[in-house]
């Protein structure tokens, strides 16, 4: 059971209405469910749509990580745990087999949405960090600790790693682009990247600005692929067929730190994203690039916003590290409401 209720924020222009609301009944959790009244976990971080109608996060914990999932109908959350030699728990994508596929260090891991059972898979390296599903079957992941980009099927769990060309790039997020190709980020050298799930062949694209720090990347609804520049305090588009690269100024915030991070598709058209130390939800018009500002002002939040991604119910859902909870915001009405995640 929830140990508060989550609340509504209704932002209207620079002010807000903070309402109460009941959660939904918590029926009997499942054995590996954890529960320990209150909110001592270390980070929410990644999170994604499951094929069973929740949202799954990933939380890498002081005390153990987790995966997690959490119901849009009545906020129900129930995590499971996972191996004891786990490093940290990090991306999460819903996989083409029907399982939620997640990145955990030195390991990929699954987990049935059905029967919540985990199964993990060694990764060479120990640097996995973001995962997508590929349009040739497989799943796709960075992996900054070594440079390289890497794919691992769902059937036999066989892992191919590809060296990006650049040395120490730092590739981060991961998507797939409306050209079948694997886009992704190159953190620390300014860059976007494409990878052919066909032949392996790794293209990079630079930046316009320099120390932009590009962090994460998603396919947007015009056709670009969308990116969220963490130090350069822009957005930036990149056309598939040209390569071009148009960036758009964030608004100087009310906020003294502004650092955007994850960035996704709404199904209002928009592009939508988190300032991941602001405490501030953002939209992007692809067709104008008009940004509009969505405060979130719970105190409790610990100023550590993370990912972001849409839901099944029409709404955007995000992820909180320092306050150990999960949001979502009606891009209809910029309504925010919160959940806490115990653990």
């Amino acid at each position: 059971m929830f140990d508060k209720e989550p609340r509504l924020l209704v932002i209207l222009g620079s002010c807000a209405i903070l309402l109460f609301v009941l959660p939904g009944c918590t029926p009997t959790p499942p054995d590996n469910f954890v529960s320990t009244g209150g909110p001592i976990g270390y980070n929410i971080y990644g999170i994604t749509k499951g094929p069973d109608g929740n949202l799954w996060f990933t939380e890498p914990n002081i005390n153990g990580d987790k995966i997690g999932k959490i119901s849009p109908k009545n906020g129900k959350v129930t995590k499971y745990n996972l191996a004891s030699n786990s490093v940290g728990s990090d991306g999460v994508c819903a996989g083409p087999d029907g399982n939620i596929w997640f990145t955990d260090g030195n390991q990929i891991g699954k987990i049935s949405p059905k029967s919540g059972k985990i199964t993990d898979y060694s990764v060479p390296d120990d640097g996995a960090n973001d995962i997508t599903a590929g349009p040739d079957g497989n799943l796709w992941f960075t992996d900054g600790f070594t440079n390289q980009i890497g794919k691992i099927s769902p059937i036999n769990g066989k892992v191919t790693e590809h060296h990006v060309p650049t040395k120490s790039a730092g590739p981060d997020s991961i998507t797939v682009g409306p050209d079948g190709n694997i886009w992704f980020t190159e953190e620390e050298c300014d860059q976007i990247g494409k990878i052919s799930p066909i032949t392996g062949i790794i293209t990079e694209y630079a930046v316009p600005s320099a120390y932009s720090d590009p962090c994460s990347i998603t396919a947007g609804p015009d056709g670009n692929l969308w990116f969220t520049e963490h130090e350069g305090n822009k957005i930036g588009k990149i056309d598939p067929a040209t390569g071009v690269i148009t960036e758009y100024i964030i608004p100087p915030s009310q906020n003294d730190t502004y650092v955007v991070d994850s960035i996704t598709a709404g199904p209002d058209g928009n592009l939508w994203f988190v300032v991941c130390q602001g405490n501030v939800i953002d939209k992007i018009s692809p067709g104008t690039g008009a940004i509009t500002e969505y405060p979130i002002l719970s105190s409790d939040f610990g100023n550590e916003l993370n990912e972001i991604t849409a839901g099944p119910d029409g709404n955007l859902w995000f992820t909180f590290g320092g306050g150990y909870q999960i949001g979502k915001i009606s891009p209809s009405t910029g309504v925010v409401t919160e959940y806490p995640v115990v653990n």
